[in-house]
């Protein structure tokens, strides 16, 4: 896949953050970057919660490791915007970590990963320093998992950006999951996955509509 420069045309930015929208569930991007939903339940509440103390303080330095929080990030080459939660410079070298709420397991980091990845890109550009590393922070078990910035992560999230990008100009609803990711999302509500997911109890709830 041969890169593109977004600083010279067709110019449509990625949020950071629909990167992991978009590799959990591609119709919950889409709510949410096409639609412009957002509902908020008990987990998106602690969440943010958490993410606002991420931003209180915006840089310091602790045994000789600049800390910078909420800093904007960007990449021309792929036409990448937001900021990332905290980022540790060890010797120069640039460390992302997204902060996360949730019982996170081994599995479920692939998705936080793609966004982390994303940042290390941004700041690869930003600085013009490789970043070989970065950590997924979950709140909840106060554990750091490391994630390493592979070629298959980056190729990753290329091609998500890509996905991302031609959702956001097609402006088209992708079809709902309507499996086990839909159980604590916020957006179930909106989403309807078990009505819309399900073509056979669609037709009968607009059968039932003109039922006398």
């Amino acid at each position: 896949m041969e890169d593109e420069d977004y600083t010279i045309a067709g110019f449509e930015p990625v949020f950071l953050s629909a990167l992991e929208h978009y590799s959990y569930c591609p119709r919950q991007c889409a709510l949410i970057h096409v639609e412009q939903t957002f509902d908020e339940n008990i987990y998106t509440l602690r969440g943010r919660a958490v993410h606002q103390r991420v931003h209180e303080v915006d840089s310091f330095s602790e045994e000789g490791v600049r800390v910078e929080h909420s800093l904007a990030l960007w990449s021309n080459r792929l036409g990448l915007v937001g900021q990332a939660d905290l980022v540790e410079f060890h010797e120069g070298v640039p460390y992302p970590v997204e902060y996360k709420y949730g019982k996170y397991r081994e599995r479920d980091i692939e998705h936080a990963a793609v966004q982390l990845g994303g940042q290390a890109i941004c700041l690869e550009e930003m600085t013009g320093i490789a970043v070989p590393k970065g950590a997924v922070y979950c709140h909840n078990s106060h554990r750091r998992y490391e994630i390493t910035i592979t070629s298959e992560l980056r190729s990753k999230v290329q091609a998500i950006t890509a996905a991302v990008r031609a959702m956001l100009l097609a402006g088209e609803l992708p079809p709902p999951a309507n499996d086990k990711r839909c159980r604590n999302c916020s957006l179930n509500a909106v989403c309807m996955p078990s009505a819309i997911g399900d073509g056979s109890k669609a037709r009968s709830l607009v059968a039932g509509l003109f039922r006398l």
